[in-house]
């Protein structure tokens, strides 16, 4: 029964919000936070749009914002934001027409996320303070590194696993005693850099002429090793990706030993919504800090 009414309810939205009358809505897989449609309207035109049941205030808004940041860097393909809306909860994007990779596909991805993240970004975290994922993470801004990733990531990553009992009592500690550890781990400072924030594979779709377009961050300002771990920890990117990115901006000395520290935020959050096989990689993650 609620999906039904959701539909029609987003039916409705989306025809009010683009001023156009709605001629099909598909479903569409894939996720596991909102529901996604494909809609046709009368102009011929397709967009995309999603929606969320009990959706916490903010929720798209915050989504839209990211998109946005990310798109204002004009480094990489971004899907422009239609329309959004808090109550009701929805987001409207254009639609990206899939389409096959190229012999220079990965390549090209790897050059535009360096150029992303070369664009910068005015703190650690977000100017706005919006909370991003699914977990409600806090994005204070910070003036390093090493104090972002163990105030707003490790620390309440840590609370949530063990009011969950998402993690054994070990692994909690082995947390909170990595982010006491945080200054030595995180390596040589770098001015923060322009986050997607949630680069896995599922992320990035490949439109026409193999251009790599990126969806559902979760921007904020951090580390860029943290997008290139990301990337790494769940695959979907090829090996000249990531050749292309050292390229033009190669990572300092001991990135790959600092590869588990920051999979270890995302480790977490997967094993808190999951559990499985996140328990035993986090504990790996953990074993080789």
């Amino acid at each position: 029964m609620d999906g039904p009414i959701i539909v029609v309810n987003l039916q409705s939205h989306v025809a009010a919000a683009l001023d156009a009358d709605v001629i099909a809505m598909t479903p569409l897989g894939g996720g596991d936070v909102a529901d996604s449609y494909r809609v046709l309207l009368d102009d011929g035109t397709t967009v995309f749009a999603k929606t969320k049941a009990a959706a916490v205030p903010g929720f798209f808004i915050t989504e839209a914002a990211g998109l946005a940041w990310l798109r204002d860097a004009a480094a990489v393909a971004v899907p422009a934001v239609l329309a959004v809306s808090d109550e009701p909860a929805f987001l409207i994007q254009e639609w990206i027409e899939p389409g096959y990779p190229t012999a220079t596909t990965e390549a090209d991805l790897g050059m535009a996320l360096a150029e992303l993240h070369d664009s910068g970004a005015p703190h650690f975290g977000r100017e706005d303070r919006r909370s991003t994922g699914s977990r409600g993470l806090p994005n204070e801004p910070c003036g390093t590194w090493a104090e972002f990733y163990a105030t707003q990531r490790l620390i309440p990553l840590a609370r949530l696993a063990h009011d969950g009992h998402a993690l054994p009592t070990s692994a909690i500690d082995s947390l909170e005693k990595v982010a006491e550890r945080i200054d030595e781990l995180v390596g040589p400072d770098e001015p923060p850099a322009r986050l997607h924030g949630d680069l896995w594979g599922g992320n990035r779709l490949v439109g026409a002429g193999g251009v790599s377009w990126l969806i559902d961050p979760a921007a904020h300002g951090g580390h860029r090793e943290f997008d290139l771990a990301m990337m790494r920890l769940f695959g979907g990117f090829g090996e000249d990706c990531y050749a292309a990115y050292q390229g033009i901006a190669p990572l300092a000395d001991g990135w790959v030993e600092r590869i588990p520290l920051h999979q270890l935020a995302p480790l977490v959050v997967h094993s808190i919504k999951f559990g499985g096989a996140y328990v035993p990689a986090t504990q790996q993650a953990l074993a080789a800090l």
